[in-house]
């Protein structure tokens, strides 16, 4: 069944299309797409999605069943549903690249198109940044709180649906995490794969002792052993029991999974016990509701846990799980020459006018030191952000491979000044309006509210 993608938007993304079809046919539009507020717990976010934009960009047409579809509601002349069945983007998009750090009211993605084009993009565009820039910004802080133990993505059956399940594990790959135990994941985009064994394959078996046998007789090399299920001392000791067995055979027991209890004072018990038994290089993983938060105070109590599986918290971003985003316009041409900067005024929502860009300035060791959110054109000296991404319907970026994404996140994250990276601490990072962005917002406000008299 095919996706239909190209009437992945809402009705009146359409409605308003037709509209401009008739009135306005030659508008150009510039469009921003950009967080108004952080979540209250969020010091930074980190983008993800790109990818997704580009590919969705460069193949969205209107195909036989999707213009038939809209035909039947009876909404649409049919002058309007043949320039759909010739629609392409011929537009430009410039945006932040994935695993680029962002703040509020900066723009992630600036569309400029004919005003259909761009109008036509924006329940995708919202829908894509919202949820990849909320998981793998969450990921990032789980990532950070681990200070340096691999974590895995556990979310494949909490997340909200299977489309979900697959680009939570692509994002939390990008905020850091080292593999997932979702396999189709790992087949789309070749992340590490890991897996352990659930409760009900323990208690399928007569004793846990004879499930974990069984287990590591299948799998000798990579046995992580579930040790929770009844008592989990002696879940331990089975576990130590096995790890001896393979010992034996010329294996080594890979790790055991505490998933539940005091896991700060099993872990450092079943650490006495493994090294006792001469098992010092057995890994111990801990999951269950894990998050940023429990897993800071795990390790700020020095439990010794060589890894963490998360997954609800993270796969749902559970204590923010939305973003504030936005897609709004910010310049307009009636004639295809002269620009137009245009702004919302509606009380606590207003935006900034004209096509903008983002330059950051650091310190000599490359630390951030503030944004500076300027007109598109302006000398500023810093680093710009937004990258050209599509002219003139055309792809010329070269989209990095998943591996350099997640580099390239792990490096921005590592210069994000340690105060910012407090979970717990709100602290605001500093996003400087230019001279001339500011010198624009406040005449055109003045320009604008002339006209409402």
């Amino acid at each position: 069944m095919k996706d239909n993608l190209e009437i992945f938007l809402d009705l009146y993304e359409l409605t308003m299309a037709e509209v401009y079809f008739k009135y306005k046919p030659n508008t150009l539009a510039t469009f921003d797409l950009f967080v108004r507020q952080l979540p209250f717990n969020r010091n930074y976010l980190m983008v993800a999605g790109l990818s997704e934009i580009i590919d969705f960009i460069s193949n969205l047409k209107f195909d036989k069943p999707a213009i038939e579809y809209l035909r039947e509601k009876k909404l649409f002349s049919e002058e309007f549903l043949n320039y759909l069945k010739g629609f392409r983007f011929r537009g430009n998009l410039w945006a932040l690249p994935e695993g680029e750090i962002c703040f509020a009211n900066e723009p992630i993605l600036r569309v400029e198109a004919n005003v259909i084009e761009a109008q036509l993009l924006e329940g995708f565009l919202l829908n894509t940044i919202n949820l990849q820039t909320m998981i793998v910004s969450k990921a990032s802080r789980i990532t950070l709180a681990a200070k340096g133990r691999d974590v895995y993505d556990f979310s494949l059956r909490r997340t909200q649906g299977k489309d979900a399940a697959i680009k939570v594990s692509r994002c939390a790959y990008i905020g850091g995490f080292a593999g997932t135990s979702n396999v189709l994941s790992g087949f789309l985009y070749h992340i590490p794969v890991v897996g352990t064994m659930a409760h009900s394959f323990v208690m399928s078996f007569d004793t846990e002792l004879s499930s974990f046998f069984a287990y590591s007789e299948c799998f000798p090399e990579r046995s992580i052993l579930l040790v929770d299920t009844y008592n989990t001392e002696r879940g331990i000791q089975n576990a130590i029991e096995v790890g001896l067995k393979l010992k034996e055979k010329g294996f080594k027991l890979l790790g055991i999974r505490l998933d539940s209890g005091d896991i700060i004072s099993l872990a450092k018990k079943a650490r006495q016990m493994l090294d006792r038994a001469g098992l010092n290089y057995v890994k111990i993983l801990a999951s269950g509701n894990l998050d940023e938060y429990k897993i800071e105070r795990i390790v700020k109590a020095r439990a010794p846990i060589d890894s963490f599986g998360v997954g609800t918290h993270m796969g749902t971003s559970s204590d923010s799980p939305y973003l504030d985003v936005i897609y709004k316009l910010s310049q307009i041409s009636y004639d295809r020459k002269k620009f137009l900067p245009t702004m919302k005024l509606s009380q606590r929502k207003v935006t900034y006018p004209g096509r903008k860009q983002i330059y950051r300035i650091r310190d000599r060791r490359g630390f951030f030191i503030k944004d500076i959110l300027c007109l598109d054109g302006e000398k500023i000296k810093g680093t710009p952000l937004l990258k050209e991404i599509i002219r003139n319907g055309k792809v010329i970026y070269s989209n990095p491979a998943l591996k350099e994404i997640r580099e390239y996140a792990m490096k921005n994250l590592s210069f994000i000044p340690a105060e910012y990276k407090s979970i717990k601490k709100k602290v605001v990072y500093p996003v400087v309006i230019s001279r001339n962005l500011e010198k624009l917002t406040k005449n055109l406000k003045r320009d604008l509210m002339d006209r409402q008299k």
